[in-house]
């Protein structure tokens, strides 16, 4: 059974959130603190909860509603959570068995919970006309007999029918008795106990503070474990040991001292498999069991022994610290691992998860981590709903799934799927994350070229095509070439391109200041060997631009036909430094010389060049078209053999 359809009201701050749709899968609830997501989980947990969970009238109806609820008739039920369900297709088969292939008009009802009576109210679409008439088809009656049933068309009126036959048929009677059996006689009820609330998914609410405890008394844990009055961070730990199928008394025997060790390292080295499959943050890490004695003067439960301790090894600083004292974002990875396999381990399977700002203290990747084991581990089999403020708990390939929680004023949380309709603050984290993703996808790929601007990419372009037009290879296609718009940011795209594991390569000018910075990163091993070139590999000298890649009268040109307007003789070569290697500082001296105001832009030269390629690539040299060879081959090399 899946829930398909949802809406809260007047519980706390949720007046009326509106009907939204619940995916099939994974749902995302967004929007900023106090936006009223955690309300909307909680009202709709005590829909059917997994564990103990009631409305209660007086605490949770919202407060400035208080004179209209005072109003209300004493014994008049007011709604709180309105779900639609959908029944899957094996029920839906087993009903139309049982009453025909038109007993339901749809496989969608709708259930109703909320203050004055813990019962659901079901609205089921059957055809009652059409089951009657299915169950009466099924009787083998004689002719006055079937007369007499032809005009029913209610259970009711069948069943009254069936009693004043005079002398009724085994199988009339047995269809008489079979209705009766129902719940008040009535078709609906029994499609409700038969079918609609034995197949109603369990809500599991599980929220940032649910986290298992490091060490509990075993004695303790034993005596309070067939009772209820277990909290949920106790029911994750037995469930920690189920998973290493072991009980808490195995750990009770001090009197098999090499039986103990290696049940408390077989059970750690299962848990590790189990919860560091999707933990990616650090892969040094592994759980151990160790068997303690109370310390001195320990409070209640933890003053009676033995005493169970789950401790977290780091495998590289070969130390161990008590589960406690790991950082909050692993203890609640952990934890929630924990609690889902003892669920599942109880055969609680049919479930639907309402996980409150998941991954809250985790770290952006953690938290890549965390979506992961939502898709791959919890929604293959049971419908996740969380909520979020993060823009890393948000799947930008899977935008479908968010939806926005706004704080209206008046009315309270209001739900929509129109996730670009939100106020500023409720879209951020959707803004961000798309961001994220076009960073990624948009401007680089899985081999980026780093460029310290745009008019090294229109040179490399240019060049490239005159290469392969005389015979030699090109720029090889598979290099995402992007200009980040300056030399001073060139360490930090590397940083993070690299921290993505990007094959990463940075063509620089010599005389960039923060060629030092990305050779430190290649020492560090966050760049290739020999991925940051220098354009100075290609000119022979040690200072020198992209520019200086071509022969300086034909610069000169591109500059000259770039400032046609503000230049009152063209720049010739006479009039430049020959001593400088760097035409474009040359350049640069010139315009400060002739007083001309306006700063040279390096791309405006570049920009001449792609507009009139047609006509200025022709006469670039033979010593140029070389040089931008040697350039490709050197990139070229650096990628992996296709």
């Amino acid at each position: 059974m899946q829930l398909i359809k949802a809406r809260v009201t007047d519980y706390r701050s949720v007046e009326d959130s509106g009907s939204f749709d619940v995916e099939e899968d994974v749902t995302c609830l967004v929007g900023k603190n106090e936006s009223g997501k955690t309300t909307l989980l909680q009202a709709l947990f005590r829909l059917n909860p997994v564990e103990r969970a009631t409305f209660d009238e007086v605490v949770d109806y919202p407060a400035r509603k208080t004179r209209n609820r005072k109003r209300l008739p004493a014994d008049q039920t007011i709604p709180v959570v309105t779900a639609t369900f959908r029944f899957d297709d094996a029920t839906m088969k087993a009903i139309e068995e049982e009453f025909g292939s038109k007993a339901m008009r749809s496989p969608e009802f709708e259930v109703v919970i909320g203050y004055r009576t813990p019962a659901k109210t079901y609205s089921l679409p059957y055809n009652e006309a059409a089951v009657v008439d299915h169950l009466r088809s099924a009787l083998d009656l004689p002719a006055a007999a079937a007369k007499a049933l032809g005009n029913a068309t209610t259970i009711s009126g069948l069943l009254d029918a069936l009693d004043e036959l005079d002398e009724a048929p085994s199988d009339a009677n047995a269809l008489a008795a079979r209705i009766r059996s129902w719940r008040d006689r009535s078709l609906g009820r029994y499609l409700i106990d038969q079918y609609a609330s034995p197949a109603m998914p369990k809500f599991v609410y599980f929220a940032d503070y649910d986290t298992m405890p490091g060490k509990v008394s075993l004695p303790d844990l034993i005596r309070r474990r067939g009772s209820e009055d277990l909290d949920r961070d106790e029911l994750a730990l037995l469930s920690l040991l189920d998973m290493a199928g072991v009980a808490p008394e195995e750990f009770q025997d001090t009197t098999q001292h090499e039986r103990l060790i290696r049940e408390l390292e077989n059970s750690g080295n299962v848990i590790s498999d189990e919860v560091f499959e999707y933990w990616s943050q650090n892969t040094e890490l592994e759980v151990e069991l160790e068997v303690l004695q109370p310390e001195a003067g320990a409070a209640a439960p933890l003053h009676e022994g033995p005493i169970l301790q789950v401790r977290v090894k780091n495998r590289r600083h070969r130390a161990s610290v008590p589960f406690d004292d790991r950082s909050r974002g692993f203890v609640w990875f952990f934890s929630f691992l924990a609690y889902f396999n003892e669920l599942e381990a109880a055969g609680t399977t049919n479930l639907i998860l309402l996980l409150d700002e998941p991954g809250l203290s985790l770290h952006g990747r953690a938290q890549a981590d965390l979506l992961r084991l939502i898709d791959e581990r919890l929604a293959p089999n049971h419908q996740v709903i969380y909520t979020t403020h993060s823009p890393f708990m948000v799947d930008p390939d899977n935008l479908h799934r968010v939806r926005t929680v706004i704080d209206m004023d008046p009315g309270g949380a209001k739900v929509s799927s129109e996730i670009f309709k939100a106020d500023e603050d409720t879209a951020f984290p959707l803004l961000t994350a798309m961001g994220v993703e076009m960073t990624q996808t948009l401007f680089v790929g899985e081999h980026t070229l780093l460029l310290e601007g745009p008019s090294d990419l229109i040179y490399l372009d240019v060049l490239s095509d005159l290469v392969e037009i005389n015979g030699g290879n090109g720029l090889d296609p598979r290099w995402v070439k992007t200009p980040i718009g300056g030399a001073g940011k060139l360490s930090t795209f590397v940083t993070l391109l690299g921290a993505n594991k990007l094959d990463v390569a940075v063509l620089v000018d010599s005389s960039t200041k923060d060629v030092g910075a990305v050779q430190r990163l290649r020492d560090n091993g966050q760049l290739a060997k020999n991925g940051l070139v220098e354009i100075g590999e290609f000119t022979g000298t040690g200072d020198a631009d992209v520019e200086d890649l071509f022969d300086r009268d034909f610069y000169l040109e591109l500059v000259n036909r770039a400032y046609d307007s503000q230049l009152t003789t063209p720049i010739t070569s006479s009039d430049l430094n020959a001593k400088d290697p760097r035409v474009v500082r040359q350049i640069d001296a010139e315009f400060k010389k002739r007083k001309i105001e306006t700063k040279f832009n390096h791309y405006k030269p570049a920009a001449v060049l792609l507009r009139e390629q047609a006509t200025l690539a022709p006469g670039i040299d033979a010593t140029t078209i070389k040089r931008a060879e040697q350039l490709f081959t050197r990139l070229n090399s650096l990628l992996p053999k296709s």
